[in-house]
């Protein structure tokens, strides 16, 4: 197990145990006579489904590029990690910048294919422009399933 999924299982836990004790004051505001303690209530029930349903839609997101990138990476077709750093660590944003052009013409060239996306969303990441990659991303998801439903439905 690498470090970021061993982050993502403690973080999740700790959420899980948080929604435990979000539900079981629910449940103490529920029982009491009062209006008002009946109405926290309800919104303490509310707190955990909303964020139960973030939850799992961010770790279903996350298991879907991780399955994306490993058939990229059987392929060959991963953007290589070869950007400079800074004594920091972050990636230096204009090599960055200069790099997005390249994955945003191969997007523009190759619009219905999901790995030049897949890329794009590696660029716009490492531009550090996030709301655009996790859109890229969604978009290369979005495509491959539906390449993939299109096969099965050939296949048969």
């Amino acid at each position: 197990m690498t470090r970021a999924k061993a982050g993502v299982a403690i973080i999740t836990l700790a959420l899980l145990l948080y929604f435990w004790f979000t539900l079981q004051r629910a449940w103490i505001m529920l029982t009491d006579p009062s209006l008002v303690a009946k109405g926290i209530g309800l919104a303490l029930v509310a707190l955990p489904l909303v964020g139960a349903w973030t939850v799992v839609r961010e770790l279903l997101f996350g298991a879907q590029t991780e399955r994306l990138a490993g058939i990229l990476d059987r392929e060959g077709g991963l953007p290589p990690d070869t950007l400079p750093r800074t004594p920091g660590g972050r990636i230096v944003r204009a090599a960055a910048d200069e790099e997005f052009e390249k994955y945003r013409r191969e997007a523009d060239d190759a619009p219905d294919d999901w790995r030049s996306w897949f890329r794009l969303s590696c660029a716009y990441d490492a531009a550090g422009d996030r709301k655009r990659a996790r859109s890229s991303m969604r978009q290369a998801i979005g495509m491959e399933k539906s390449d993939r439903t299109t096969d099965t439905e050939a296949s048969t």
